[in-house]
């Protein structure tokens, strides 16, 4: 045996799924003799790249951590009371290893299939509980993106709210006393949809305006300021007028709710409840507000239902996913929320319990309080005569100077205002920490009087109680917490388990080495607003990153800023507006937009301030060139662009996608690519080759971000040369293009903590295992198709018999024997996988997409799954087996059902149960029957009660 003392292993064999004695046995039943031959009749030729990407060779995944350990090593991790929204926390070990770091947590899907996600869906009800009980209002959503976007939302939301008199207002006052960059992320939106905006002083505002709908305010504000804004928001009520409050959530803990001063929404975001500051994100935004608004609320909202045995189960209600039933018409494009961050900021709650939230909310003000009987000591002054956790000191020019460079030596970060210093304490600060502000203020050792008698003597003090539900009395020993995650996890379906065949969703391996930076220190605990001189290794990474994704997408630029492919969306339609503007062509106000597009395609161009012109697909599901033709001449003078998703969402590479391309630009529009379907693309073609304009590229699909359970997700842009100048800046830390739009997202570059695992992924994988990985997606995809296509009708194929990476299998015609697609979803669970995409982008369809990670063997016990489906439908056909009482409806069968002392279906319990061998060797029990949807939005519960109180003996309205 010949040793080899200079092999490396290459990480791309432990990404790509099939190893090549099962390529060559997978391309014999695709019917080609070539992986190559497979590629060349999949994508057409004329939009295929001649040269290979030009990226770094692939490094080893102990080289990557190593190379990649001393890059970050260059960021400055001082301690930072810079506040303004971000703070230091501690996240608690147990949560950290057991959900952060936690593959059964961080590898899961939205929970569209509630019966195999009750674990995270009951996480996000403690979430909304806790939300609703301190910001004292009576319904919560289960997360926004940051504070910035949600209060975005409330403008929106309130808008849309707008009756009787008030019915054609359209101007939104901000006060002038909200955070900086929220008060820029909410005059994007203003400006692209079309709002009047005013900033300025609250205590001076003429609520009698009668343009006036709506305000915005901040508790503490923006100078860490407590304001008493009842008789305000009282006044503006009888003016007809909607106050949101953006609020500091630990704060809430000792000092009065805004819910209780009359506010109609609170916003915020949660990340001091357990979440690194990540130099931005991720971090789950919250927004609550009046149960009167509750079918306007954006986002998700989780609700309790029933099963079909009648006990409380948990789902997403309501609206869910508004921009996919209204399109053109919906207020908002949200798809993702940041639901593994929420899970965390519950779990954080859940652990602490309110007596140790007061703990640690008493302890940050009172180290405040602290510090300012100190400061006036020494003969400083403190501006904020009510306040939480932050100190408001005015000095000379000169004085500032010498203490930030006092602060700056011992690697500390204050806000620095013209004339102010402010410190905002936190968490993690201790009586050692206000003897070392102290001496830097004094510029000499100093002493903490540590028998000082500190009180909490506030008019706002809270009195209302909060969260006394028995979950958040439990779970304050580790054991019981660790036990009680861990029971949580068990309940949810996972990439752990089996491959999620999610087709546009593309979830795939998200490696162990791509995760492990994460929590590093200095990834997770920089703040956004640092000094750009401490984070050289991020903006070192972000250069290498943006370069890489300029490579792959064939474009000159991009901006990392959108936290979500739906914010992308938005984003890249913005800069197209911004464009024309430039151009003195701001009548270009048209999007032309396929029928079969998501939903957020139509949502994001109405929020871009744009109108919707719907243009036919053909029977083959591409789009109808004659049509495209016809309605871009039509709108020829106003056309701002098209949006197309590439390989189609049929799952098909179209041939005209060039002229497409050529067809808008010939009148004057810009192509806006979704990028959802990038994962056939890389290396082998890209957007700029095909002829787009921008492009927004899922992380959390395509570059490996995990789901997180429907969050977190990061959705940067890249852009042709011509749109370079107008990507987003942000008003603190520069960025963006030269005439760039205001910022989307309250961070600069949006979630930054996540971004190494896509920086790892393309790393690792090189430009040979980019283009293999795109290369093998193809393959499993197709096949998927070439083994079930004999027993189910694939919908569309390409013009040469192929799919793309993904395929929709039509199940309309089993409607006649009354089998819906929702009851194929259903009874796969009980073979122990999540169900495809269901009904989108065709109704009575699934669309499955295998991803390139899966091996050969979970395909085929994928396809043995559906094959065998296919004959419980054939029972159903043929007279075989009921149509009412078969494994079909009936489906998921929890254990609960298959133990119970009656069983009165007219098949078996093993049969229920363990319809293939190989399911008893591991079988995944989801932990409720099939969930009555219906039921649970006649009745609507979103916050934490006793689960007895769910229970129904009667199946009735």
């Amino acid at each position: 045996m010949n040793l080899d003392i200079f092999h490396r292993e290459a990480f791309e064999g432990r990404h790509n799924g099939p190893q090549e004695s099962d390529i060559a046995a997978m391309l014999q039943t695709i019917g080609v003799d070539s992986l190559d031959k497979l590629i060349d009749l999949t994508i057409p030729s004329n939009i295929r790249l001649n040269n290979k990407l030009d990226i770094p060779e692939a490094l080893s995944e102990l080289q990557f951590l190593s190379d990649f350990k001393k890059l970050m090593s260059e960021n400055k991790v001082f301690k930072t009371y810079i506040g303004q929204g971000y703070y230091n926390c501690q996240v608690p070990t147990v949560i950290q290893r057991n959900i952060l770091e936690n593959p059964g947590w961080y590898t899961a899907y939205t929970p569209y299939q509630a019966e195999i996600a009750q674990g995270r869906l009951e996480m996000l009800i403690n979430f909304q509980t806790v939300i609703s009980e301190l910001t004292g209002m009576e319904i919560a959503n289960a997360s926004l993106l940051d504070e910035g976007t949600a209060a975005a939302e409330a403008m929106s939301m309130f808008h849309a709210l707008r009756k009787g008199a008030k019915k054609n207002a359209e101007k939104f006052f901000i006060s002038d006393t909200c955070f900086p960059q929220t008060i820029e992320v909410v005059k994007t939106r203003a400006h692209f949809a079309g709002f009047e905006l005013e900033i300025g002083d609250w205590t001076q505002k003429d609520l009698s305006d009668p343009d006036l709908y709506g305000i915005l305010l901040q508790y503490p504000d923006g100078n860490g300021e407590l304001h008493d804004y009842k008789n305000f928001i009282a006044s503006a009520k009888e003016c007809e007028v909607n106050v949101c409050v953006a609020s500091d959530l630990m704060s809430l803990v000792l000092f009065t709710p805004p819910g209780e001063m009359g506010a109609d929404a609170v916003i915020g975001s949660s990340q001091r409840f357990g979440v690194p500051m990540g130099y931005g994100g991720p971090h789950a935004g919250f927004f609550a507000t009046r149960e009167a608004f509750k079918r306007n609320i954006p986002g998700r909202i989780i609700g309790v239902s029933v099963d079909a045995q009648g006990d409380p189960a948990y789902r997403m209600a309501l609206q869910t996913r508004e921009q996919h039933i209204r399109r053109e018409k919906a207020t908002s494009n949200i798809c993702t929320a940041q639901v593994l961050l929420a899970v965390m900021s519950a779990a954080y709650a859940v652990y602490h319990g309110p007596e140790g939230l007061k703990t640690i909310a008493g302890r940050i003000h009172g180290l405040a309080k602290l510090l300012e009987k100190e400061l006036l000591k020494s003969g400083f002054k403190q501006l904020n005569s009510d306040y939480f956790d932050t100190l408001r000191i005015p000095v000379d020019t000169a004085v500032q100077k010498e203490i930030k460079a006092r602060a700056l030596a011992k690697e500390v970060n204050f806000r620095y205002e013209n004339g102010f210093i402010s410190i905002s304490l936190d968490e993690t600060t201790r009586p050692e920490d206000l003897s070392e502000i102290l001496e830097i203020f004094n510029n000499k050792s100093s002493e903490i009087d540590r028998k000082s008698n500190i009180k909490l003597d506030s008019a706002l003090a809270r009195k209302s109680t909060f969260l006394q539900e028995e979950v958040f009395k439990l779970y304050q020993s580790e054991h019981e917490m660790l036990r009680y995650l861990k029971r949580l996890e068990n309940k949810d379906l996972s990439l752990t388990h089996s491959m999620i065949s999610l087709g546009s969703c593309t979830m795939k391996l998200n490696a162990t080495t791509e995760m492990i930076p994460v929590t590093w220190p200095e990834v997770s605990n920089l703040h956004p607003f640092a000094p750009i001189e401490q984070t050289s290794g991020y903006q070192a990474m972000f250069k290498n990153l943006e370069n890489w994704l300029c490579e792959i997408t064939g474009f000159e630029a991009v901006s990392l800023q959108p936290n979500s492919g739906a914010q992308g969306e938005y984003t890249g339609l913005a800069v197209i507006a911004a464009y024309h503007a430039s151009r003195n062509e701001s009548h270009r106000n048209v999007a032309l937009i396929p029928s079969s597009a998501h939903g957020t395609n139509p949502a994001s161009a109405v929020m871009a301030g744009m109108k919707v012109v719907i243009v036919k697909c053909d029977d083959h599901g591409n789009i109808d060139v004659d049509d495209l033709k016809s309605k871009a001449e039509a709108n020829s003078k106003n056309l701002a662009a098209l949006m197309v998703t590439y390989p189609s969402t049929h799952g098909v590479f179209e041939e005209a996608i060039t002229e497409i391309c050529e067809i808008i630009h010939q009148h004057g529009g810009q192509v806006y690519m979704d990028g959802a379907n990038m994962n056939a693309q890389v290396g082998l073609t890209s957007p700029g080759r095909i002829g787009a304009d921008v492009c927004h590229l899922n992380l959390h699909k395509t570059f490996c971000i995990p789901h997180g359970g429907g969050g977190p997700g990061m959705g940067p842009i890249g852009v042709a040369k011509q749109l370079v100048p107008f990507l987003p800046g942000h008003s603190i830390i520069s960025t963006g293009g030269e005439k760039g739009i205001s910022a989307v997202n309250s961070a600069p570059w949006g979630s930054a903590s996540i971004l190494p695992i896509s920086y790892a992924y393309i790393s690792l994988m090189g430009p040979k295992g980019l283009t293999n990985a795109t290369r093998i997606a193809i393959l499993n995809a197709n096949y998927i198709r070439s083994v079930l296509e004999n027993d189910y009708k694939i919908l569309y194929l390409g013009k040469n018999g192929m799919s793309a990476h993904e395929m929709i299998v039509d199940l309309r015609e089993f409607k006649h024997y009354n089998i819906e697609a929702e009851d194929i979803a259903k009874r796969l669970m009980d073979y122990g996988f999540h169900a495809p995409t269901m009904s989108f982008p065709v109704a009575g369809t699934i669309m499955i997409e295998p991803t390139e990670s899966e091996t050969k063997q979970e395909l085929d016990r994928f396809c043995e799954a559906m094959l065998q489906i296919r004959n419980e439908i054939r029972e159903v056909v043929e007279g075989k087996a009921d149509k009412e009482d078969n494994v079909l409806k009936n489906a998921p069968h929890s254990a609960k059902v298959i133990c119970a002392d009656e069983w009165k279906h007219s098949y078996s319990r093993e049969k229920a149960a363990y319809p293939v061998p190989y399911i008893k060797e591991q079988k995944f029990w989801p932990s409720v029957s099939r969930i009555d949807n219906a039921y649970g939005d006649r009745n609507l519960v979103c916050t934490c009660a006793p689960i007895e109180s769910y229970a129904v003996t009667e199946m009735t309205e």
